[in-house]
């Protein structure tokens, strides 16, 4: 007896639901991570100093997620923890591999054969690894096997050359140096580095984005692309085009603050001219694309304390801009509170891709798919970590609207985000309870990530 084609077609759907996504299903993913930019360093949140008309139109018709948080905001541990989804105090990559010439174990071309690097003024004296090692599984490795082509053009600074994107996953790599940052914006770029040797003209920002914007327009493989540009702007040191500083000047801006504006103009520029690369090749409904920063901003980040400098771990260091446009499934003028994480975008693009996140070992994020679809507030169920390793402030465990602030010293403040954005107003002494609860949460994350040795609360 022949099976009912109702049975069969439910069958069928079952198991059509278990296969990866086609290619034409899957859309391209263009991911704009920017180096220290502050939450408030764009035109549409500080309109007094900054132009980015750009960026404030894909904030505007995407969905701008409002408390979006890096784990360990500085360089590399900021990419580490993005391209592998894992928090970097569980890969221990928990300050900048600090590639200098001829300091710290490197040479002239920002090469080292010693595998790990120590910080003079760390107390804890926290040993971290030069590069990136290959044994992590990166998500352009994941989408790879889910049939995507990577491309990565600018700053890695995850390793020298045998650990550079090439050899993480990504078919393509574009203006990769061994360098955390460039000399200068202007040509030439680098010390000791054969990339962009002959370039006499272009302004930085403007190289890699002529070189993105070929990519998109030549493209023809019948596969769904990952495109990571990962600028070298808006990092120091602060030189603007000079058309724009001498713009910015005239506005009254000086010195290197004119020089900033610039920068966060040129980068603005990239932005604009990468969205209409994608209009232009006629794949704006099937691109989406993602814009991120790696730590706060080096000026003022009002209406946050703390930046890149100092006091890190507060606010206005470790929040910053996260803006994700998707054709046909987030809505214009939308905004998300969500606690969210850069750990949290591996699982994303896999399950974007089609991809099963269960494939993928101790993984510290949590897929935004949902959160992104329905514009819907995620529950985490656990709080998130902050940790770094330069000085006494190094930890932070956000839950809710709480958020501990953890010192090498046993220091220990706590403050309501929700009603003290500025983290002006320690409640420590007023809540010991929640001091406590947080710190025995600590207490137990950091014996999970194996850094309890380094502990200031245990």
């Amino acid at each position: 007896m022949n099976p009912p084609i109702k049975l069969i077609a439910t069958a069928t759907l079952a198991l059509l639901s278990c296969l990866p996504l086609q290619a034409k299903e899957q859309p391209n993913i263009v991911l704009l991570f920017v180096d220290d930019m502050g939450w408030s360093d764009l035109g549409y949140r500080n309109p007094d100093v900054f132009e980015s008309p750009n960026i404030d139109a894909l904030a505007h018709e995407g969905l701008d997620f409002q408390q979006a948080y890096i784990p360990t905001p500085t360089c590399s541990p900021s990419r580490a923890t993005l391209v592998t989804g894992k928090h970097p105090a569980r890969i221990k990559m928990v300050r900048h591999i600090p590639t200098a010439a001829n300091k710290n174990g490197f040479d002239k071309f920002g090469r080292t054969e010693e595998p790990t690097s120590l910080w003079p003024t760390d107390p804890a004296q926290f040993p971290i690894p030069n590069w990136l090692h290959l044994e992590h599984t990166t998500y352009a490795e994941a989408l790879k096997e889910l049939g995507y082509y990577n491309l990565f053009v600018g700053k890695w600074h995850l390793g020298h050359e045998p650990y550079h994107p090439i050899h993480q996953g990504w078919d393509q790599q574009i203006g990769t140096s061994n360098w955390g940052h460039p000399k200068g914006f202007n040509p030439p770029y680098f010390v000791n580095s054969e990339v962009y040797k002959g370039e006499k003209e272009r302004y930085l920002t403007d190289k890699l984005t002529d070189e993105t914007v070929d990519f998109i327009s030549d493209y023809d493989k019948d596969q769904p692309f990952m495109l990571s540009l990962w600028y070298y702007t808006v990092h120091g040191p602060h030189d603007g085009r000079a058309d724009y500083v001498k713009h910015f000047q005239e506005k009254g801006l000086e010195g290197r603050y004119a020089h900033y504006a610039a920068m966060v103009k040129s980068l603005d520029d990239s932005v604009g001219r990468i969205r209409q690369a994608i209009t232009d090749k006629g794949i704006e409904k099937e691109t989406i694309v993602i814009f991120l920063s790696d730590q706060g901003g080096m000026f003022d980040n009002s209406p946050f304390h703390g930046g890149k400098r100092h006091d890190t771990l507060f606010e206005g260091g470790a929040r910053v801009p996260f803006v994700f446009h998707w054709p046909g499934v987030t809505k214009s003028g939308s905004e998300n509170n969500s606690v969210v994480q850069s750990t949290d975008l591996f699982p994303t693009l896999v399950e974007i891709a089609g991809g099963d996140v269960s494939k993928f070992q101790d993984l510290d994020g949590t897929s935004l798919l949902s959160t992104i679809k329905k514009n819907k507030l995620l529950k985490r169920g656990e709080p998130i970590y902050g940790y770094r390793a330069y000085e006494d402030l190094y930890a932070s465990v956000r839950e809710g609207d709480w958020k501990l602030l953890a010192y090498r010293s046993g220091k220990l403040q706590l403050f309501n985000i929700s009603q003290d954005k500025g983290e002006t107003n320690d409640l420590a002494a007023q809540h010991p309870e929640k001091v406590q609860k947080l710190t025995v949460k600590l207490i137990k994350w950091e014996n999970e990530m194996e850094v309890e040795q380094y502990s200031g609360v245990q």
